[in-house]
């Protein structure tokens, strides 16, 4: 497995995971096109065997103390290996590296898995927005990290 920086020539790929990890939630091609484009956004992507297997996304406009993960995604086949660890560490290094003090998130209430990843990494939950999710009725939780808690060892 291989991670690197992603670019708008990966977007079918990129969608092929997005549309089987959020299904009715899925981005538009058209958005995900643009974020991939966008210089205030950072995405990467992990490849195995010359298949595209993960994503991720960082929002962090030059010269913001504060940064949000757009999103991330794995192919179903590759979880519970600690490819979305991966993923996730290259975006906080990202966000370290352009200078950011707090990373935000938002993570679906019911997923309990991502949650712990989260606060593994030294994430907090910080509050809650109800019904977030459409046609769901799922809240979001928000979670924050800030960087110089996780470099002082937090995580």
């Amino acid at each position: 497995m291989s991670l690197r920086p992603a670019s708008v020539d990966d977007l079918g790929a990129i969608m092929v995971l997005e549309r089987a990890a959020f299904g009715g939630d899925a981005w538009s091609d058209d958005v995900m096109r643009a974020d991939l484009a966008s210089p205030h956004t950072w995405y990467v992507v992990a490849e195995e065997d010359g298949r595209l297997v993960g994503y991720a996304g960082l929002r962090a406009p030059a010269g913001s103390k504060d940064a949000d993960v757009q999103t991330i995604a794995l192919d179903e086949g590759v979880r519970g290996r600690g490819l979305g660890r991966a993923i996730f560490r290259a975006l906080l290094d990202e966000a370290a590296r352009r200078g950011v003090s707090e990373v935000f998130l938002d993570v679906r209430a019911d997923n309990a898995p991502a949650q712990s990843l989260y606060a593994s990494e030294g994430f907090e939950a910080i509050g809650r927005r109800p019904n977030y999710y459409p046609g769901e009725g799922v809240d979001a939780i928000v979670m924050r990290l800030r960087l110089a808690a996780r470099e002082g060892g937090a995580a």
